[in-house]
């Protein structure tokens, strides 16, 4: 039986959770100015936006980063 990942604060968390917390806590608006990727800027949804995150690795570090940022404040 594998052990929980009790360092890892994401572990449980999908990133349409993730996604639905930073729009809640942001807005499109703030978060498209602080993570600039276009599915945040231009008609932005939730998603376009899991479909594009899910894609693209770097982005999606970006988001998850920034979640726990959200969290800590």
């Amino acid at each position: 039986m594998a052990e929980p990942q009790k360092n890892n604060p994401l572990h449980g968390i999908t990133l349409e959770a993730i996604l639905n917390h930073l729009v809640d806590y942001y807005g499109w608006e703030l978060l498209g100015r602080t993570i600039d990727i276009k599915c945040f800027n231009n008609n932005p949804s939730i998603k376009s936006s899991l479909t594009f995150l899910r894609k693209t690795p770097w982005a999606r570090k970006k988001v998850e980063d920034l979640y726990l940022e959200s969290l800590e404040s």
